[in-house]
C-alpha cells in the first residue's frame, strides 16, 4: 500500500469530505493538522501550499478534494 499523508485544518470541510472518502476506501493515511502543529504547518509552507487539503501519496501531491485524482493516484 502506498504512503498517503493529508495536511488538513479543523475547520475545513474539504478536509473532512477527504478522511471520508479515503476511509470509504479503506486507504491509511497520516494526518498532519496545521492548526494544531506548527512544525506541519511549516512543512505545508515550504512546499509552496498555503491551502488544505494537500493529499501526498508517495511523490505525487494533490491540492484539493479531487476523487478522481485521489483514485488514479492512489488506487
Amino acid at each position: 500500500m502506498k504512503n498517503v499523508t493529508i495536511y488538513t485544518a479543523n475547520t475545513c470541510p474539504y478536509c473532512i469530505k477527504t478522511k471520508e472518502y479515503l476511509a470509504e476506501k479503506g486507504i491509511k493515511y497520516d494526518e498532519k493538522n496545521v492548526q494544531e502543529n506548527s512544525q506541519a504547518k511549516n512543512e505545508l509552507l515550504s512546499m509552496g501550499y498555503r491551502t488544505v487539503p494537500v493529499i501526498i501519496v508517495e511523490d505525487e501531491e494533490i491540492v484539493g478534494f479531487d476523487k478522481s485524482k485521489i483514485d488514479n493516484v492512489i488506487c
